[in-house]
């Protein structure tokens, strides 16, 4: 995240960020790069209103496990180096509730996926969101 440019509206986890270069673009096969390395390629995505999110294989990183990471972490898209990076550190990508692919779409699992992330979002000079 750009800590001397920061956000200035308030996190919204399911919805791309409007300067984050997304477009609507098919980000599957991308890869994916946190704040301290990369962590897998999109597997699939989803730009429906109010949801849109990525579901990253991490391959090797997490031992193939897939992580959902709601569209708000989307720091910006390179679409040259079909990069997309987040703005989340690999140890809070790993700590993230664990993906459910029968209940991704479960209300529950959103609030709780949503709220984590929401947490662990930084506001203006970095402090952590209250």
């Amino acid at each position: 995240m750009d800590r001397l440019n920061p956000p200035t509206s308030p996190f919204d986890p399911w919805r791309f960020r409007d300067d984050a270069g997304v477009t609507g673009a098919d980000l599957v096969g991308y890869k994916v790069e946190a704040t301290d390395g990369g962590i897998g390629k999109v597997d699939s995505a989803s730009h429906d209103v109010n949801s849109s999110h990525l579901v990253v294989d991490t391959g090797v990183w997490i031992f193939g496990k897939k992580v959902m990471l709601p569209a708000g972490v989307v720091n910006h898209v390179d679409h040259e180096e079909r990069k997309v990076y987040v703005d989340r550190s690999k140890e809070q990508i790993r700590n993230a509730p664990e993906y459910d692919a029968d209940a991704h779409t479960d209300d529950v699992y959103r609030d709780k996926l949503g709220g984590y992330y929401g947490d662990t979002y930084h506001g203006i000079a970095g402090t952590p969101r209250l």
